[in-house]
């Protein structure tokens, strides 16, 4: 490729072009303002979404990063522009999702005087990045883009951020774009040793009661058949983490179900009851394991992860596998042994059985006039067939969601998983929609986190993206509510929340909007939504003081779910 004299703003853009890049989601501002002009010239090729805060475009590359697979690009410019992009830096690095985002800053002979709008980003956003870099050259520019496209997307992905300075983007530079695929000590493809691998193999061959957990990394590294092959051969229960659902068909017959706090029975209790425990690209999350010192202490465990730094970190494994998912699961599938584990995996469905009869007197006991969110989470998923992109927000919703909604397809649970971010569905759900076009997507939010960036109804007016938006009103912080209610004494302290006329809202926006409060009114008005062209918000009622359960207190063990 041979060098053209352009600005550095431009330099910028070409860069993007040149990654394949096709959409951005931004707000222009002072310091950025060359990038934008630049982008100006582009608007054939790529398409620039316009969100109505920063913190909406972040979240809406996360979703965009998830259900597409490629990575998210993000443009902000300095000070608070900047500063909004923390939030979402932070969700993206703790989940793993691909992000470049590119601030703009001041000159940098302004660097370091406290001028308008000047924020150190960099120190920011260093502890919540994958890696990130000031740029003060129009030189520097495409050498920067080429390297953080390479570090957000390989190994474990993350999010690397860019703050170029505004006489960099002014100045000139022959423009030369070299693709990044090495850099000196960085190794994102460790190689599977071969040794591991088999002493692996030895203790799944010889166990009796195996158990398979998988997380998002089985995603993130395209193993999807690659898992089906391996559980269907070993014949093993497999369990998923929240940001794992949707890796393993949850229809399939040998899935046993969600982990975690308010995840299902069986599927926490026999972590207990094991004697082989395999984890494939998951961490080993707090809300998955409860007290780590009573965790799977019986159970020879096998811990394969891209990060080594997430090997041993939280529980001890007998087989730490540093190695890509996909390839873990090929070289196993071929060591491991043709089995059935027919009287183990009947202890997981009469488990979830009790679950359900336990669940199903509970719900009898209560007010049952009311609408409960279950019920709307079970309905929608039949609808669906479970094959739509669905989007959750942070709180009971997103609990209720993962446990009733049967995730079928590969990248259609979308949703703020470590980090926990309330505001994050209603954009994540436009920048899923923008990676996934030809997929309904559908955003189930509640009535407290629709209200942090309920702005972002002006995104979707602006763009014409076609959402479904599910509001689970039940006039309070729920799962605040619920912790309040169980081991605070009901002291139901500032989590009351007066909600205003979200119909009236969606309408103003110019999207179509219908509320619901009669258990009777709930499947046509879901098809309505399902079946209308355009954007569409549905405020479901539901009853006030409904509870998440089963539950898996602080501090408990995994043998200890509560179910009522």
């Amino acid at each position: 490729m041979n060098s053209i004299k352009m600005t550095g703003a431009k330099a910028v853009v070409e860069s993007l072009v040149t990654e394949q890049v096709d959409t951005i989601f931004g707000y222009p501002g002072g310091a950025i303002m060359p990038i934008y002009d630049a982008l100006y010239d582009y608007e054939e090729s790529v398409n620039h979404i316009l969100v109505r805060h920063e913190q909406g475009a972040i979240h809406a590359a996360q979703g965009y990063a998830r259900t597409s697979g490629k990575t998210g690009v993000v443009f902000a410019t300095s000070g608070p522009g900047a500063t909004n992009l923390i939030t979402g830096l932070a969700d993206a690095m703790i989940d793993s999702t691909p992000l470049v985002c590119i601030t703009g800053q001041v000159s940098s002979h302004l660097l370091g005087t406290d001028a308008f709008q000047e924020t150190d980003v960099v120190g920011i956003s260093m502890p919540i990045t994958k890696w990130n870099c000031q740029v003060t050259r129009a030189d520097d520019i495409s050498a920067a883009v080429a390297k953080a496209f390479y570090i957000a997307q390989s190994g474990r992905p993350g999010p690397v951020l860019i703050d170029i300075t505004k006489d960099a983007q002014f100045g000139q530079t022959n423009f030369k774009y070299e693709t990044c695929t090495n850099i000196r000590s960085y190794y994102p493809r460790p190689k599977l040793r071969k040794s591991v691998a088999e002493a692996a193999a030895k203790l799944i061959n010889a166990a009796k009661k195996p158990y398979l957990l998988i997380g998002q990394g089985i995603m993130l590294s395209h193993a999807e058949q690659a898992l089906v092959e391996f559980v269907e051969k070993l014949g093993i229960p497999v369990a998923s983490t929240l940001l794992g659902l949707g890796a393993f068909p949850n229809n399939h017959p040998l899935y046993a179900g969600y982990l975690g706090m308010h995840g299902d029975y069986a599927a926490n209790i026999k972590t207990n009851e094991c004697d082989v425990l395999i984890a494939i690209g998951m961490r080993f999350d707090d809300r998955v394991t409860g007290d780590v010192s009573r965790y799977a202490r019986q159970a020879k465990i096998i811990h394969v992860d891209i990060d080594a730094s997430e090997l041993n970190k939280i529980i001890k494994a007998d087989v730490p596998i540093h190695a890509d998912a996909k390839e873990a699961l090929k070289v196993l599938t071929a060591l491991v042994h043709k089995k059935v584990h027919s009287s183990w995996f009947q202890e997981f469905k009469d488990a979830k059985q009790v679950e359900i009869d336990t669940l199903q007197e509970s719900a009898n006991e209560l007010h049952s006039e009311e609408l409960k969110m279950d019920e709307v989470i079970k309905m929608l998923s039949e609808i669906t067939n479970g094959e739509a992109v669905v989007v959750t927000d942070v709180g009971q919703h997103q609990m209720m969601t993962a446990r009733y909604y049967q995730y079928n397809k590969t990248k259609s649970n979308i949703t703020s998983g470590g980090l926990g971010t309330m505001g994050f569905a209603l954009p994540a759900a436009i920048g899923a929609k923008f990676g996934a076009p030809d997929k309904p997507v559908i955003a189930i939010i509640g009535d407290g986190g629709f209200q942090m960036t309920l702005q972002e109804l002006g995104t979707i007016l602006q763009s014409d993206v076609d959402i479904k938006i599910i509001i689970l009103n039940n006039r309070f912080l729920g799962m605040v509510r619920q912790w309040q209610q169980l081991f605070f004494e009901k002291r139901y302290s500032f989590t009351n929340m007066i909600s205003p006329d979200f119909i009236a809202l969606s309408k103003a926006y110019s999207i179509e909007a219908s509320k619901i409060e009669a258990r009777k009114d709930l499947k046509e008005n879901l098809l309505k939504m399902l079946n209308h062209n355009g954007s569409y918000l549905l405020e479901v009622m539901v009853a006030k003081e409904e509870n998440v359960f089963p539950m898996m207190t602080t501090g408990a063990s995994v043998s200890e779910v509560r179910l009522n």
